[in-house]
């Protein structure tokens, strides 16, 4: 079929449908794993750490195969990506719903990690080359809705399954669904090639990662992805101390996140990513400042502030970069991506211990029970405010930088 940049034809579209249906691959893997610790745990006998190292290989496989991914993109080619991905996530949920060992799930899902990097390696790029200017921008911000969206439909789906009391084996198998499509989509198609020359030379990638302009943005990254994820491992557990329903809370803050990206392609046409970048940490910092204070009825206000805040940031980055330092690649899209899930794998012990000393000093008040856990966390959350603040600070000088450029591409690329 014809091979097109411009995104006009069906081989484009057809590789994008597949995109979108490998990151909900993806959001059930996270979503539909969720649902089932407690299942899990009481059939096979394990304990909440031996549970916890089991969730981390997703974690560690992730930015492996994102990094891999990226090196080799332009010298394999992203097809030849995502059928390792198709391979790594199909035995991946072969092996967790037939696994009776320990061991046996750190494997299956470590792979199935690495199946989620792969997706993220290959279809960042291929979006990045296939489609141009402010449709780029459109179409990778309704790629990403997917996950938010994924793990709606895998939450409901799990919850679903486990009321009717419907084994945790088969809930995993939900998971092969959409991967079974990915493949056929992905079957046979020829995949974009890079608009920039230079972005598919591993030398020109990293001779574009080494700019001031990269390096600030990764630890931009860093900080959009620890906003966006650090407070929702642990809003759950207070939330529900607060008087509010968590699972309203989650539904309520991925199904906005899904919608605001599928509309994020108009936003950043009007705003540029920098301008939306800005806003989206205005909005974050108050969300999460409204986490920290609130309690009750007002937490759903809270979350509609977070949720329109963190919904930009990943898109939007991987847009950035893609868009104002091209040269960087397919490698550039892939770093800056795994930088923000290293970033959530070092600062999640960290916010552990914060909520440890938080907890230590309530019980020195002589705080006890709920109350214990909600003044605690919502010191931790209080700490958390930080990493968007910070966000409001880097971006009002990236924002400010690049509108001060006639031509940002020009400058970047010289």
């Amino acid at each position: 079929m014809e091979n097109t940049n411009m995104g006009t034809g069906t081989n484009a579209k057809r590789l994008f449908y597949g995109s979108c249906f490998a990151l909900i691959s993806t959001a059930l893997s996270f979503s539909i794993r969720a649902g089932i610790l407690k299942q899990l745990g009481e059939e096979l006998s394990f304990s909440a750490e031996q549970l916890g190292f089991i969730n981390s290989m997703w974690f560690l496989g992730f930015p492996i195969s994102m990094v891999i991914g990226g090196l080799i993109y332009h010298k394999v080619g992203g097809k030849v990506i995502m059928q390792f991905a198709f391979f790594a996530h199909a035995i991946g949920i072969i092996m967790t719903i037939y696994a009776t060992s320990y061991t046996g799930l750190l494997v299956s899902t470590l792979l199935i990690g690495l199946g989620n990097g792969c997706t993220e390696a290959a279809c960042n790029p291929m979006i990045a080359d296939a489609f141009k200017g402010s449709k780029m921008s459109t179409m990778l911000n309704r790629f990403h809705m997917w996950f938010p969206g994924g793990i709606v439909i895998g939450s409901l789906l799990s919850n679903f399954m486990t009321a009717e009391e419907i084994s945790w084996q088969s809930q995993i198998w939900m998971i092969m669904i959409p991967t079974v499509i990915y493949a056929v989509l992905f079957w046979g198609q020829s995949w974009p090639k890079a608009k920039i020359k230079e972005a598919a030379t591993i030398g020109s990638n990293l001779q574009a990662m080494l700019s001031p302009l990269f390096i600030f943005m990764l630890l931009c990254m860093a900080l959009t992805a620890i906003s966006e994820f650090g407070p929702q491992q642990w809003s759950g557990l207070i939330l529900e101390k607060s008087g509010a329903n968590p699972m309203l809370i989650l539904a309520l803050v991925t199904g906005l996140m899904a919608v605001a990206r599928f509309f994020g392609g108009a936003v950043v046409k009007k705003f540029d990513q920098t301008g939306v970048l800005l806003g989206s940490a205005v909005l974050a910092t108050i969300g999460i400042y409204l986490f920290s204070t609130q309690t009750g009825e007002m937490a759903y206000v809270a979350a509609v502030f977070f949720a329109l805040g963190v919904a930009y940031f990943w898109p939007n980055m991987i847009g950035f970069v893609a868009d104002k330092i091209p040269k960087s690649g397919a490698l550039g899209m892939s770093i800056i991506g795994a930088v923000g899930m290293f970033a959530n794998s070092i600062f999640s012990p960290i916010i552990g211990s914060w909520i440890d000393t938080d907890k230590a000093a309530a019980e020195a008040n002589g705080l006890t029970g709920d109350q214990l856990d909600l003044v605690a966390g919502q010191a931790t959350l209080g700490s958390m405010v930080t990493f968007p603040a910070l966000l409001i600070v880097l971006f009002t000088i990236l924002f400010f930088w690049v509108k001060s450029r006639k031509n940002t591409k020009e400058v970047i690329s010289a």
